[in-house]
């Protein structure tokens, strides 16, 4: 195992799985991607033309994630584990996909759903998508004492 994925967005669900994916890539000395993705913006009064995300708003959402992704993930991530920050927009599950496949991953880590009052329906889809359609194996984390 030499690339591992972990897709995060920053619930409990996330640190925990992220916990898992760092104890692989340290126990097999691989790569650590840390993946966040970024889900467009859905607004049902806009006309498709003005969906278009302007690029200077969508550097400062980028630069805030990343931060974001230092504080809660990198910062616990020893000096003997080579990682990769990755924060990519679009649709959610197929962006997941896509850079799997492009990155040669040899397994992705998530949590079994995500961090809003949705996350069982949005992230849980999510994460139906990714174990059905993945290149690569996937493990599905749960959070220690958590029912499905």
């Amino acid at each position: 195992m030499r690339n591992i994925a972990c897709c995060v967005d920053f619930s409990e669900n996330a640190r925990t799985a992220f916990d898992t994916a760092l104890e692989l890539a340290q126990k097999f000395q691989a790569n650590l991607h840390i993946l966040h993705v970024l889900p467009p913006p859905v607004n049902p009064l806009l006309e498709d033309a003005e969906w278009i995300m302007p690029e200077e708003p969508k550097k400062a959402l980028f630069l805030k994630v990343e931060e974001k992704i230092q504080q809660d993930y990198v910062s616990r991530i020893g000096e003997n584990v080579n990682y990769e920050l990755v924060v990519l927009d679009g649709h959610v599950s197929s962006e997941i996909i896509r850079f799997l496949a492009e990155k040669d991953i040899d397994l992705v880590v998530l949590g079994s759903y995500g961090a809003s009052g949705m996350g069982l329906v949005l992230f849980g889809s999510v994460v139906n998508s990714v174990a059905h359609k993945a290149p690569c194996s996937v493990m599905i984390v749960r959070h220690k004492g958590q029912v499905p």
